[in-house]
């Protein structure tokens, strides 16, 4: 079991850049596919990046070219660097952990979620 929690959120103006962390604890997030999800008000859950435990990164299509997931092995920790941030990307940004396969896009894959951290873009 890993237990995740985000921080790095707040206010930002447009064009501004913002790096998210999702610190872990409990087991080695090299062992899981990770993710980053958002949620703004009244909309559902929606995919942002991932990073499997294999490397391999994945974006949705609003983010990229402007957003970067990576990991620090060393640190266990998971980071979304925001660059050039819009008012569409304020959200509650989540990270999740996923110990199986599946679509690394499908809230379903991922097994363990963090509280989320607030991300309010100004224009």
């Amino acid at each position: 079991q890993v237990q995740l929690v985000e921080s790095g959120g707040g206010l930002v103006q447009a064009g501004a850049s913002l790096r998210l962390s999702c610190a872990a604890s409990g087991r080695p997030l090299s062992t899981y596919n990770m993710a980053w999800f958002r949620q703004a008000p009244g909309k559902e859950r929606e995919f942002v990046a991932a990073i499997t435990w294999g490397s391999v990164r994945t974006y949705a299509n609003s983010v990229r070219g402007r957003f970067t997931v990576s990991v620090d092995d060393a640190k266990n920790t998971l980071y979304l660097q925001m660059n050039s941030p819009e008012p569409e990307d304020t959200a509650v940004y989540l990270c999740a952990a996923g110990a199986g396969g599946g679509d690394v896009t499908s809230i379903e894959s991922y097994d363990y979620w963090g509280q989320g951290t607030q991300v309010t873009v100004s224009s």
